[in-house]
């Protein structure tokens, strides 16, 4: 267990002082919103306010799942679970495999619920675990955060370049529909970072889940984050190989319309979402919300007012977005016109 503590922390060092961005972009930059130069309303006319798995939200965002399981990472979600009660955003805990194995680890992520008793929170764990252990477990994780709804992450892409890593993933499909069927709260899948294709957001439909968070190319590349543990332990077999997969994987963009267009899944956007801009644009091609994770995780190490002068800045932004469009209210963004060009373009 030493040893998963000890790579939660290395992860968050890295993604805060280490290169681990992709060189790919989210295809955000291709979509191209079309300006009202009369909005024919008041800013203030403006509501960004949406509900998601039961729970009103003021804007479409989550902060996305991070980490939980070490004492660093208590103190960040403790900062991220004030401010997003404050801002009445979501919020995803990080995996709880930790905490299922190790019940001393438990309040790293019950803090979450602790600091915001009445947002939209999401419980995680892997595929790796939801396709070996009991719906009992599942359930475990739930309860310890009063979760609204479990999301089931799909990490294949980092467990394949990270030294050791868990790359079992048959019968995850079987296992989560059997989860949808006894578990209290709706399931929602989430991918890490390589995004998501309309095959397999079908398959996700039909086994009875509820969401799906693209989590796209554009963003952290876990493959990345492997590569810098890999090349610190002169482990070159794996170094080579997160090199080689650095950018592997489906811009956001795309993904959001693969998963929107396909199936009635609550789509997030995640991967590479970094403005007010962003938000509006993922929302204007199918998403429900937008999870952000890194931004918001460097500015929650500097503390709380840090973090709000953040999301703050995000939703000025996403507000004066969505006057611009000539849109009151998130239904209204959902239904603007578009145009897609470039890359983006061509996958679609």
């Amino acid at each position: 267990m030493e040893d998963l503590e000890r790579r939660k922390q290395r992860h968050i060092r890295l993604v805060l002082e280490e290169d681990t961005q992709t060189s790919v972009s989210t295809g955000l930059e291709d979509v191209k919103l079309i300006h009202r130069c009369l909005p024919e309303m008041d800013l203030d006319e403006v509501d960004t306010e949406t509900t998601l798995f039961g729970k009103k939200l003021s804007a479409p965002l989550i902060i996305s799942a991070m980490t939980g399981g070490t004492e660093q990472a208590k103190s960040i979600n403790s900062v991220l679970a004030e401010v997003a009660e404050e801002f009445k955003i979501g919020m995803g805990v990080g995996s709880q495999r930790i905490a299922v194995e190790n019940p001393s680890t438990e309040h790293t992520f019950k803090i979450v619920r602790e600091k915001a008793p009445s947002t939209l929170i999401f419980g995680n764990l892997g595929c790796p675990q939801i396709s070996k252990w009991s719906v009992e477990s599942a359930r475990r994780a739930v309860d310890m955060v009063d979760a609204d709804a479990l999301a089931i992450h799909m990490n294949a892409l980092q467990e394949v370049v990270q030294i050791n890593g868990d790359v079992q993933f048959r019968n995850v499909l079987k296992k989560v529909s059997e989860l949808t069927k006894e578990l209290e709260v709706p399931i929602m899948m989430k991918e890490t970072g390589a995004g998501v294709a309309f095959e397999e957001a079908v398959k996700m439909e039909k086994a009875g889940v509820k969401g799906v968070d693209v989590a796209g190319v554009g963003g952290t590349s876990w493959a990345a984050v492997e590569y810098h543990i890999a090349k610190k332990l002169g482990r070159k077999d794996r170094e080579t190989l997160g090199t080689a997969l650095w950018n592997w994987g489906i811009p956001t963009a795309v993904s959001i319309v693969e998963c929107s267009r396909s199936t009635k899944l609550k789509v997030v956007a995640s991967g590479g979402v970094r403005t007010g801009v962003d938000v509006a644009k993922a929302i204007a091609l199918g998403a429900e919300a937008v999870g952000i994770a890194q931004p918001f995780l460097r500015k929650a190490v500097e503390g709380v007012e840090q973090l709000k002068h953040e999301i703050e800045d995000m939703l000025r932004e996403f507000k004066a977005v969505m006057f611009l469009l000539g849109a009151k209210n998130i239904e209204e963004l959902k239904r603007i016109p578009l145009v897609i060009t470039g890359e983006t373009s061509k996958w679609l």
